[in-house]
């Protein structure tokens, strides 16, 4: 059982690197924050790819923690 969770949160960890590398790039958003411009991007909704991928890491790292619980709590038996 340990084995078994052990080897999914080291998956869950490597899909974590690529959803995190496959997220689009906010460089755009970086020269608003040092132009004043910043103050209204975080209202706008994100839709397409970028929310999807924003999901799908949301879900991931859920993954992880409740993995690296069970994973401390089986091994504290």
């Amino acid at each position: 059982m340990y084995n078994l969770f052990m080897t999914l949160l080291i998956i869950v960890s490597i899909l974590i690197v690529i959803a995190t590398m496959m997220q689009p790039q906010k460089q755009q958003d970086a020269l608003n924050a040092l132009s004043g411009g910043a103050v209204f991007s975080g209202q706008t909704k994100k839709r397409g790819f970028e929310a999807f991928m924003e999901k799908v890491t949301s879900v991931l790292l859920v993954l992880f923690f409740v993995f690296a619980i069970v994973l401390a709590y089986l091994s504290s038996k």
